[in-house]
């Protein structure tokens, strides 16, 4: 019960804060929590927001299903090859704090306006962490577990596949889940400048539509709920896969 009664109160506290707040500076910009849901209803009967969500959820999720399949067997590779990684790791390494904002200009120069240019984005901010945390989990695998496998008449790929990759799997996850997140932060911003539609782009059309601020912190509002999901979800699917996995290679 307490597990969602507790942050139940913390979010009517923090209307209530929001509400007074409001209330007390007698603030014309900043909009009052009502304000707010109307906005969202105005939003719904327009029929705009259910196809902004749905154009920021399809390049997040093509984005960091590229950065995935990339980053992933980039990773083992750099953890299972500790030369490769040597050589590897100094490129990873500039390049990995750019902010993918940073590579703004460049997609547009690159893809122009439009969704190629966010995919791209997206892409470079989720695929840095993916590859590191492969990277990392592989490396850390003890010695111990190579030198069994190899015992039992393991090959390369058999040793990789059975018992290196489900060593490091908790790391990876935590990397993916990582980088879940970046990706959502980054389509946002992508959107305000790449393309003309999805969340962020009602965020800044907002703001630059009569200063629509209800409008702009609803959106906010929607992008913080709809990262929430996103991140539960990927717990929740985090852990049936341990679990399965675990059981699989026990039995």
């Amino acid at each position: 019960m307490e597990k969602w009664l507790l942050p139940l109160v913390a979010v009517a506290v923090l209307l209530a804060v929001w509400h007074y707040s409001v209330l007390m500076t007698g603030t014309r910009v900043f909009p009052s929590p009502l304000s707010v849901w109307r906005g969202i209803l105005e939003l719904l009967h327009k029929h705009v927001l259910w196809a902004d969500i749905s154009d920021s959820l399809r390049r997040v999720v093509i984005g960091f299903a590229a950065a995935t399949v990339v980053g992933v067997p980039l990773g083992l590779c750099l953890g299972w090859f500790p030369s490769l990684h040597q050589v590897v790791n100094p490129v990873l390494e500039l390049l990995r704090p750019i902010s993918p904002i940073a590579w703004i200009p460049v997609s547009i120069i690159f893809f122009g306006i439009g969704d190629p240019a966010a995919i791209f984005l997206i892409f470079l901010g989720s695929v840095f962490p993916i590859v590191v945390a492969a990277a990392s989990g592989v490396s850390s695998v003890p010695p111990l577990f190579r030198r069994a496998g190899r015992n039992f008449g393991l090959t390369n790929a058999q040793l990789l596949r059975r018992v290196i990759f489900p060593a490091a799997l908790p790391q990876i996850l935590i990397g993916l889940r990582i980088s879940l997140g970046i990706a959502w932060l980054v389509v946002v911003a992508a959107e305000m400048i790449a393309v003309d539609s999805g969340l962020g782009y009602l965020v800044i059309d907002s703001r630059n539509s009569g200063k629509r601020y209800d409008l702009v912190v609803a959106a906010m509002l929607i992008i913080g709920i709809i990262g929430l999901v996103l991140d539960s979800v990927f717990r929740l699917v985090e852990r049936i896969r341990s679990v399965r996995w675990g059981f699989r290679h026990a039995a």
